[in-house]
């Protein structure tokens, strides 16, 4: 897709998904932000013309090339995969939204050579050990209301594992479609507070959100998106 991923009407809302961001996380001024399966950049890019120092991480080289062409002092790229992360205790919030990288590794029902569900857990680890002690993240999935509820003649949604299935296209810059297959694994409220307590945050608040329309608002059967707000606790004392 390259540089045509912002053509798709779910980009549109970066600027408020990120006023919402920085008020939810509480966000210090020249604060030091992961941006995990950061895509083309665009939440990272808004954040560093904001005056955050950015680093972004995507498992594809087109969208780091095209997140690096913005070329700003305060964002940093990197081609790299979500669930085998290094960092340790080097930011003070971590971002993984729009299903750039949790809620992408398959499942029970995607063809073997896929990751298993699993590495969601991976991925969410990753977030809780790059996080400096106290630190804040905001992890977004699709929810599995809104895609049982809503579901379209292309999905097929496995009950068992929570992976949507879905046959689509993508275009690139030239207008081209390419079929595709996306295996997209859908959560409840409960079960990413459970999995922030697996990898050690403190779960702070689950809220139901839109693309554009981030907000302390409750999860809601026709609202597409969770939005887990997690903390990592300082060590006991």
């Amino acid at each position: 897709m390259g540089p045509a991923y912002h053509r798709y009407s779910f980009t549109k809302g970066t600027e408020q998904e990120v006023d919402a961001l920085i008020e939810m996380l509480e966000l210090a001024p020249k604060a030091r932000i992961l941006d995990v399966g950061c895509g083309p950049g665009r939440h990272s890019i808004s954040l560093a013309k904001r005056g955050f120092d950015v680093v972004g991480v995507d498992i594809s080289e087109t969208f780091v090339d095209e997140a690096r062409s913005h070329d700003l002092s305060n964002a940093r790229f990197e081609v790299g995969d979500a669930r085998s992360m290094a960092f340790d205790s080097e930011f003070d919030a971590v971002i993984s939204l729009c299903q750039g990288a949790f809620g992408l590794s398959g499942g029970d029902g995607a063809p073997a050579e896929l990751p298993t569900r699993e590495l969601d857990e991976a991925i969410l680890e990753g977030v809780a050990r790059s996080l400096k002690p106290g630190g804040k993240a905001a992890v977004s999935a699709f929810s599995s209301y809104f895609q049982v509820r809503y579901l379209e003649d292309s999905d097929t949604f496995d009950p068992g594992s929570g992976v949507n299935h879905e046959l689509t296209e993508v275009r690139n810059e030239d207008g081209e479609a390419i079929p595709a297959d996306l295996w997209t694994t859908c959560f409840t409220p409960r079960e990413v507070r459970l999995l922030a307590r697996i990898v050690g945050l403190m779960p702070l608040a689950v809220y139901g959100v839109t693309p554009g329309e981030y907000g302390p608002r409750p999860p809601a059967l026709d609202r597409p998106e969770i939005l887990l707000l997690a903390q990592r606790p300082h060590p006991a004392r």
